[in-house]
Order: structure tokens, then C-alpha cells, then sequence
């Protein structure tokens, strides 16, 4: 089973290009979850040789592990985004007329925009991902505390 991804990627909320390449390297495991499913839950003919309970629950360890740092990392990026509009918010005050604030305005607040809207789309993730994880492990491994991610 593929490991966790996120341990050895930097995250930068400064470049949002960056920002969104750290992201499609998190969610590897997230886009592979059919493959890796495939590969994790036996079929009929080798039931006896796997456990696919402890396999189910391994992969759902690693996506829960996965989400909450993509989480974790979009969240963070949202408030230091947030935070730095704030700045460039108390220097456009300070100088109403610099067409130089204004330009870092209008760029924070576009940048704070995107990073909002990397929450819902982890959110669309995160529910296509336990979709197809339902459909395979749900005869197999059955979550303590439902198909939610803490």
C-alpha cells in the first residue's frame, strides 16, 4: 500500500502555484483510490489469503492521516493569507492614495480567495474518496466512528 505522501513535501502558502502542486502531491493517494483498492481487497478466489479487514483498515489510516494534513495545510494557508490581507488592508488605510497597496490588496484578497476555495474542493475530495472506499470496504472494515474524518 502506497505510504502517506505529506511528510516530506513543504508547503508554501506565499506561491499559490506551489501551493497547488504540494496539494496534487498529497492527494496521490486520494487519486489512486480505485488502484489501490484493486490491489488492497481481494476478490472471491483470494479471500482466504488476505485480510481485508486489516487491509480496509490500514487505507482508511492512511486517507484519514492524508486528509487531516491537507487539512491542516489549507487551513494554515487560509489564516496566513487572511492575516496578510489584514496588513495590506492597515497600509492602504495608512495611504489611501498608493496605487502600490492597492495592487498587493487586490492580490491578497485574490489569493486568499483561492485558498478558501482549496477548502471545498478537499471537501469534494474527501467525499468521492470515502465514496469509492465505502463501495469496496464496506463488507470488510467499518469505521469506530463512521466514514468521517476526524
Amino acid at each position: 500500500m502506497a505510504a502517506p505522501v505529506e511528510q516530506s513535501i513543504s508547503m508554501s502558502c506565499e506561491d499559490f502555484s506551489q501551493f497547488q502542486e504540494a496539494l496534487k502531491q498529497m492527494r496521490s493517494l486520494d487519486d489512486k483510490i480505485i488502484n489501490v483498492l484493486n490491489t488492497t481487497v481481494p476478490t472471491e478466489s483470494f479471500k482466504g489469503q488476505i485480510d481485508a479487514s486489516e487491509q480496509c483498515k490500514d487505507l482508511f489510516s492512511q486517507l484519514q492521516a492524508n486528509f487531516n494534513s491537507r487539512d491542516k495545510a489549507i487551513r494554515g494557508c487560509v489564516q496566513h493569507s487572511a492575516a496578510a490581507l489584514a496588513t495590506e488592508k492597515e497600509r492602504k488605510a495608512e495611504n489611501p492614495d498608493s496605487l502600490e497597496c492597492l495592487k498587493r490588496l487586490r492580490k491578497g484578497q485574490t489569493q486568499l480567495r483561492l485558498m478558501q476555495n482549496e477548502l471545498s474542493i478537499e471537501e469534494i475530495v474527501m467525499d468521492r474518496t470515502l465514496k469509492v472506499f465505502q463501495e469496496r470496504c464496506r463488507n470488510h472494515y467499518k469505521p469506530a466512528h463512521g466514514l468521517k474524518f476526524l
